[in-house]
């Protein structure tokens, strides 16, 4: 083998290392917990979608972009006011752009989604991941805990929130989650995945916001 094959064949091999090792720190974070169990005296409330929704945001060195994400259903269970279990379902196909208009909203929301061709898996791939959930495992001290499943991926997650029940009617507000989002195999423009992005690159972080009204079964 010539020198400057040999060298060439190196740094493919150092390059793709770099990469699974990247990948691998990533994968070591990940911590999937058991979902909570109701107990026999808790009382169900079912998540209102229509009442309900999740607010994100994302952004990248010169712009920030903002929207809103529907629900497609959910159900908690409390005891004397107390959370025990819950979950709810994402529909990820509801992904909505707030702070654009016209052909720019369209064009953010179809590459978010996933709807255009060749870009499929640079976001969340609504058509192989029409949904996301999140299951919870525990509740204490205003602190929600639970595991967020996205585009096929489990990790547990924890966030501040407010639990308030008034007559039949239970909601749950978040304060601002911030999550990373190549844990969940959301890469694209990346820094901490790809080298060589320069300023063209989108932070790792992800924040969400959620907000959930139910009613008493």
């Amino acid at each position: 083998m010539k020198p400057t094959t040999l060298k060439i064949t190196l740094l493919a091999f150092l390059a793709a290392a770099t990469f699974s090792c990247k990948n691998a720190e990533k994968e070591s974070e990940v911590a999937v917990e058991t979902p909570a169990e109701a107990t026999e005296a808790a009382v169900e409330y079912n998540v209102d979608p229509a009442a309900s929704e999740i607010k994100w945001e994302g952004e990248k060195p010169t712009t920030k972009h903002f929207g809103t994400i529907s629900l497609n259903s959910g159900v908690f269970h409390l005891n004397n006011g107390v959370v025990e279990a819950g979950k709810f379902e994402i529909d990820m196909n509801t992904i909505n752009v707030q702070d654009l208009e016209g052909e720019y909203k369209d064009n953010l929301e179809a590459h978010l989604k996933g709807t255009v061709e060749g870009k499929e898996g640079d976001f969340f791939n609504i058509k192989k991941y029409p949904t996301a959930k999140f299951e919870l495992t525990g509740m204490e001290n205003n602190i929600v805990k639970g595991n967020l499943t996205i585009k096929g991926k489990t990790n547990a997650i924890e966030f501040p929130a407010t639990v308030v029940t008034e007559g039949d009617k239970m909601t749950l507000k978040s304060d601002a989650i911030e999550l990373d989002r190549t844990k969940w195999g959301i890469n694209f423009g990346s820094k901490s995945i790809f080298d060589n992005l320069g300023d063209k690159f989108i932070s790792d972080i992800m924040k969400i916001e959620v907000s959930l009204v139910a009613n008493k079964a």
